[in-house]
């Protein structure tokens, strides 16, 4: 009996145990994103994107479309990679505007793609809790 006590109470621990560390990793990642530093990606705009959607990401009415509180860039996801990574022309909507400019494939690498997408998603009034990562990006094909 003190056997099966003892191992009842050595399960016990394990279990109690393997559920905080499960709640650690959960809290780990909440506070990565928290104390997410987009700093490469914001250079990477100042260098390759700010020229054309400005530095406070506005862009220019009926001609560059905004990135800021972009409906577009937050609900096409995979299409706002593919626009920085291969370029983008046609028609598209944002905020319920219609823009058919061009934008030319910036040249990047899909670690600096990955950085600039994550801070165009989480800067000015943006919120992207689904960082985007340099596989996510070597993935999206024309």
């Amino acid at each position: 009996m003190k056997n099966l006590s003892f191992s009842l109470a050595l399960l016990f621990l394990l279990c109690a145990c393997n559920s905080s560390d499960k709640k650690t990793d959960k809290n780990s990642l909440a506070i990565n994103y928290v104390n997410q530093d987009f700093s490469e990606g914001k250079e990477i705009y100042n260098d390759f994107c700010a020229q054309c959607h400005m530095p406070n990401g506005k862009g220019m009415p009926k001609v560059i479309p905004p990135l800021a509180k972009s409906d577009f860039l937050i609900n096409n996801r995979e299409e706002s990679i593919k626009a920085i990574k291969y370029g983008l022309s046609g028609e598209i909507t944002v905020n319920g505007e219609q823009y058919n400019s061009v934008m030319a494939a910036q040249g990047l690498s899909n670690e600096e793609i990955a950085n600039v997408m994550n801070y165009i998603t989480n800067s000015w009034g943006n919120k992207n809790t689904s960082l985007i990562t340099e596989e996510e990006v070597s993935k999206v094909e024309r």
